[in-house]
């Protein structure tokens, strides 16, 4: 029996950090939280204690809403650090949100970061309607390693496709300051210095195609952001849309400096909302 507990917004996280899946009541909608959710296979699990460790996703998702939509998040970080949040940005919005923690470097390299995240979105392909939501309305996003996460699984078909899933399912890419060249933690790996960029295969930019998701690139201020990110996302942008593609954009967060959250959120619930439009009519 799933213990059920009323909860004010404010304590809802709080309770699923002792093993509560608790309700929020909240104009009328209410919003459960399940924590710690494996994503890989028990089998994959038994043979790799660091999965079983940090391969976990949160689901805050409506009880009342039919086929709602879904966020997953990704954190930030640069793939070294970070952990799965539910962003208050995205709470009582009508939307189900995943959180996801993947695995970190040192102890994995380049792809597993990559992999994890495709396992995480496929997971969620494979179970949200169970929870009432619609598989044609996923959006991935996340902020800086997040967002160069969100990118990958979004363009490059193959993490997806390892799981028997049309990367181009996905109903819209919002990354937050994420690389669209290669990021510098797996150049680091390869012994490539920071300051030389890298469009290889594990670069967003290197699969830039006309047939994509709807994409959203935001970034800080050029001149507050990391090294040329802001400009490599602008890149992103030229090219997507040399390439064909039809539906990017690119918002700079003039005056915010890194991987700006709080004024990002309402702009990804914007492009999904507009992108749900669409999908409805």
């Amino acid at each position: 029996m799933r213990l059920k507990i009323w909860l004010p917004r404010r304590k809802l996280l709080a309770a699923a950090a002792f093993g509560i899946a608790p309700l929020a009541a909240v104009s009328g909608e209410l919003y459960r939280l399940e924590a710690d959710l494996p994503y890989y296979s028990e089998e994959l699990r038994s043979e790799d204690a660091y999965i079983r460790e940090r391969c976990l996703l949160d689901v805050y998702y409506p009880e009342n809403i039919e086929a709602f939509p879904t966020i997953v998040w990704f954190h930030g970080g640069g793939l070294k650090n970070g952990g799965k949040s539910i962003p208050d940005g995205f709470q009582e919005k009508g939307f189900a949100v995943i959180g996801v923690n993947y695995r970190l470097h040192p102890r994995v390299k380049a792809p597993a970061y990559i992999e994890d995240a495709a396992a995480a979105v496929a997971w969620t392909f494979e179970n949200i309607e169970e929870r009432g939501g619609s598989s044609e309305k996923i959006f991935v996003s996340g902020s800086s390693a997040g967002g160069y996460l969100t990118s990958m699984v979004g363009l490059d078909k193959r993490w997806l496709g390892k799981h028997g899933i049309d990367t181009d399912r996905i109903a819209g890419l919002m990354p937050l300051a994420g690389h669209a060249i290669t990021h510098f933690t797996v150049r680091a790996e390869k012994g490539i210095e920071e300051t030389q960029p890298i469009i290889d295969d594990l670069a967003p930019l290197y699969h830039a195609r006309a047939d994509a998701p709807p994409l959203l690139l935001i970034t800080g201020d050029r001149d507050l952001e990391m090294l040329g990110r802001y400009e490599e996302n602008a890149y992103m942008m030229r090219m997507m849309l040399v390439a064909g593609h039809e539906e990017t954009q690119l918002f700079e967060l003039d005056g915010y400096g890194h991987a700006p959250k709080e004024p990002a959120y309402p702009l990804i619930l914007k492009e999904a909302k507009r992108i749900l439009g669409k999908l409805e009519n």
